[in-house]
């Protein structure tokens, strides 16, 4: 309760406030006018708000309200994207387009995530966010693990960056190749949906194919962004043992032996104790129940549109707020390794969703 005491306490919240939800709609609108659309109405909002550091007075002043825009309106924007999912029309595709997903998953979230480590030495929560960002639904994902990750805006940021051009570039790519390969507009539409990063770029590349090709595309991304509840909550576990892990080792070592054998004999209650203090994504939880609701409570499909445009207005907000908090200097230095390594864990998602179509659909 205390940051949203703080947050209404204070005279300039109308300034953060405004400017987060002029670069939200300024976002939702620009991403309609050709060749904007690639990037998608989020990334653009966060362009936005990272441009707006140059007007010093506005940025000093939205400052105050923009963290807990960034948390709180998050949140709430994904429980509502949830509205979004229809699990009828998930299950009605058959179970191929999820068990793909689920394949498509699991295999690049670890390939991502050991490419940047071992590789390219990346420090261990900025692969995380590019690995759940490149290999589940892009800006969405990435700003859904943070929190759990403990995640600085700099490298949020960054995660996002990366998504949003390799997900534009992979689209281009894609659209090109289409003509030449000789797939059928729904094996296309699958390949689109199962490789590329945004929902954004999906529905894009899924287009060149026609409205078959549209409809494959969506199946398949919304298999892959119902897995980011779980991808999410998994990550919220792993960084709660991290944590305790990290506590016994400092213990062992300023502890006597003593205090060692104390140590290690509360290291089973370490993880459920850190469990209340790491920020695992819990409204994921909502995120599902939101789905759910969508799908089987009849009147609600009458107003899921709405909710649909309110969720990305919110997001929206939370990534201008995210721009405009952002250390350009950070970026700057930490970018072109993230970059690459994300490029290439792209090359080979793309090349595993065009086998797992050539063979299942």
């Amino acid at each position: 309760m205390q940051p949203i005491r703080q947050f209404f306490s204070r005279q300039v919240v109308a300034v953060g406030l405004v400017v987060t939800l002029a670069c939200s709609l300024g976002g939702q609108w620009l991403s309609h006018l050709p060749g904007l659309s690639l990037i998608g109405a989020l990334v653009i909002a966060l362009l936005l708000g990272m441009a707006l550091q140059g007007f010093t007075s506005l940025r000093t002043a939205a400052r105050a309200s923009t963290p807990f825009i960034a948390n709180k309106f998050l949140r709430a924007g994904i429980i509502l994207l949830g509205f979004k999912l229809n699990l009828i029309l998930l299950m009605g595709a058959g179970l191929k387009s999820l068990l793909a997903a689920c394949v498509v998953v699991t295999v690049m979230v670890a390939l991502n995530y050991i490419v940047a480590r071992r590789l390219f030495g990346i420090e261990h929560t900025l692969a995380v966010l590019t690995a759940c960002g490149s290999s589940i639904c892009g800006a969405a994902a990435v700003m859904g693990v943070a929190g759990a990750a403990k995640a600085k805006a700099d490298d949020s940021v960054l995660a996002v960056a990366c998504v949003a051009i390799l997900g534009t570039a992979f689209t281009l790519v894609l659209v090109a190749l289409q003509p030449v390969l000789g797939l059928s507009a729904a094996q296309f539409g699958t390949w689109a949906g199962l490789s590329l990063h945004e929902i954004a770029h999906a529905v894009a590349a899924g287009g060149a194919a026609g409205q078959v090709g549209t409809d494959a595309a969506i199946v398949a991304k919304l298999s892959r962004v119902l897995l980011l509840a779980p991808v999410a909550l998994l990550v919220g576990i792993i960084e709660a043992r991290r944590a305790s892990e990290e506590k016994a080792a400092l213990a062992g070592t300023e502890g006597s032996a003593v205090e060692q054998s104390i140590t290690n004999n509360n290291a089973s209650h370490g993880f459920f104790t850190q469990l209340k203090h790491v920020p695992i994504p819990w409204f994921m939880g909502g995120f599902l129940l939101a789905s759910a609701v969508g799908t089987y409570v009849p009147f609600i499909a009458d107003f899921t549109g709405g909710l649909v445009t309110i969720a990305y207005l919110l997001l929206g907000m939370a990534m201008a707020a995210l721009g405009l908090n952002v250390n350009f200097s950070v970026v700057a230095r930490k970018g072109a390794r993230p970059l690459t390594s994300a490029f290439l864990c792209s090359v080979f998602l793309v090349g595993l969703a065009y086998t797992l179509v050539e063979l299942f659909f």
